[in-house]
């Protein structure tokens, strides 16, 4: 290993009698990409946030070139000044702000002087932005960019406070694969330059792709630390899980078949969104949809559910049009609808368990004179908790306590309570561990082995492919090619479609 920059040791960190960490060592050599994993849960978060000062470990101790960090709390700095930045999922920036300022921030925040000096403000920006060889407008606003453009941002923002450790977490979950493969160039500029980088990653393709080592930690305790170039995929999965995972492709059951469709949309448009979509689901099906970000995916199933009125198109369920002009009608017609983003769409985040499952079927727990069963809401909360192994000690416990892959069980639970014929997931397993992500495409083969109607929506081509029997691509609002059985293609050839036709579109 090069030079140690930075160096955990014996870290342990307990809250409310859950031990979170439990003695934890990670080195970081100057100028390393290393990546740290592990299921949700297993205590990532944490580590980085004692590392950046955040919180203070119960016991042990980390050194940056040597030097022990004593500084904790929201207002500890000491980590800052020794080079340490995080840019974290949410990216932390302020959308109402230019480029400039979002980058610059900091200097503005800790001048001595009375007022900005904007020439200052705008040329530590444009500096900041020259050193990863980026051009973003320093005017524009940042709410009208693009995520891929708010990590080049944050990333710049680091720069400007001389980061010499950059910890990013999640950093490629809602960007495309090309601005994956952008952001890991910048990566290797930053290396270049003795940068360090902690990269931590639900994808461990990208896992692969980028880091040099690799260190691995389960319910809180340090598994190893191993070279990249010593794993591969299903050995790094058993390490992490402590099992082996297996997928065999989902056979559709042709018994289920009927002569009219579940579900058939037809000639559905909305203007600047997508146009001229035409597509059947049977019952028993689990059909993919994929195609790049703002390929027109997720509008569409935002059309089905009643969020996003179409501008002409029929939808039919059995064969019947039926008329969807908001989520009630959709969830009284059995469709519902797993959110791409749980966090702000799918859940009350500070609320208990079981009142986020039982939200969608509040006229179910009416009893005497209308008013709520507090029996009946608790039955049902804990029926779903035990049907989807929640794991939690109880259904009053608040969902942000939970771990990622609980998290989406209780969303999946919520819908499922409506009884769907209908179940539109979008993003299932977005920022969930390859484990839990696993479990969650269990119980979804496992609803339409029971005849649900399954539409699945996801950037991540491979997920499609293990679990649908049938794909749709899409690019620019349309639907461009159907694959009627998903074993005959391959995860290359279907992002050579969708790519090679998403940039004759743009060029046209």
């Amino acid at each position: 290993m090069s030079e140690v920059f930075l160096e955990a040791k014996g870290v342990s960190k307990t809250f409310v009698g859950v031990k979170a960490l439990d003695n934890v060592d990670l080195t970081i050599g100057k100028g390393e990409i290393h990546c740290l994993i592990g299921e949700n849960g297993s205590g990532k978060s944490t580590l980085i946030k004692i590392i950046g000062g955040v919180y203070k470990a119960d016991s042990g101790s980390v050194l940056i070139e040597g030097r022990e960090l004593h500084e904790h709390g929201i207002q500890a700095i000491e980590s800052i000044r020794a080079g340490v930045q995080i840019i974290y999922q949410d990216l932390s920036l302020f959308p109402n702000l230019t480029v400039a300022e979002n980058i610059s921030i900091n200097q503005m925040l800790e001048t001595n002087q009375q007022g900005v000096n904007w020439k200052t403000v705008r040329s530590s920006a444009k500096k900041a932005l020259e050193e990863i060889g980026e051009e973003i407008d320093l005017d524009e606003r940042v709410e009208n960019l693009s995520v891929a453009k708010k990590q080049i941002i944050a990333i710049s923002r680091a720069l400007t406070q001389n980061a010499k450790l950059i910890i990013m977490d999640e950093a490629t979950s809602a960007i495309t694969k090309e601005e994956v493969d952008h952001l890991f160039s910048i990566i290797l500029k930053l290396k270049e330059r003795g940068i360090s980088i902690l990269f931590v990653s639900h994808k461990l393709s990208e896992v692969f792709e980028i880091s040099e080592n690799i260190t691995i930690i389960r319910d809180g305790k340090k598994v190893g630390v191993y070279p990249t170039s010593e794993l591969d995929y299903e050995k790094l999965v058993f390490i992490m899980t402590g099992r082996k995972l297996e997928y065999a492709p989902y056979i559709y059951n042709e018994e289920m078949k009927e002569d009219v469709p579940l579900l058939s949309v037809e000639g559905l448009n909305k203007e600047f969104q997508f146009s001229d979509i035409n597509f059947t689901l049977q019952k028993g099906e689990i059909l993919g949809i994929t195609g790049l970000i703002g390929s027109g995916r997720t509008e569409i199933a935002q059309a089905i559910f009643g969020l996003n009125k179409p501008n002409s198109g029929t939808i039919k369920l059995k064969g019947k049009t039926v008329h969807i002009s908001s989520p009630e009608d959709a969830i009284s017609h059995g469709i519902a609808l797993l959110p791409e983003d749980r966090h702000h769409q799918g859940l009350f985040e500070a609320q208990a368990i079981g009142d986020n499952i039982v939200i969608t079927v509040l006229k179910k727990l009416l009893a005497g004179l209308n008013l709520i069963s507090p029996l009946k809401k608790q039955t049902e909360g804990d029926n779903w908790i035990k049907k989807l192994s929640i794991k939690t000690p109880s259904g009053a416990t608040p969902v942000n306590s939970l771990s990622g892959g609980n998290q989406q069980r209780v969303v999946l639970a919520k819908w499922l309570a409506t009884e769907p014929e209908v179940f539109i997931l979008d993003g299932p397993t977005i920022g969930i561990d390859i484990g839990s992500k696993h479990t969650i495409h269990e119980i979804i083969r496992d609803l339409a082995e029971k005849g649900m109607g399954i539409i699945m929506i996801s950037d991540e081509i491979q997920e499609i492919l293990d679990n649908c029997n049938r794909v749709l691509l899409m690019s620019k609002g349309r639907i461009i090619k159907e694959i009627e059985d998903s074993r005959t293609t391959t995860e290359e050839e279907l992002y050579d479609i969708v790519t090679r036709n998403y940039e004759v579109e743009a060029g046209a």
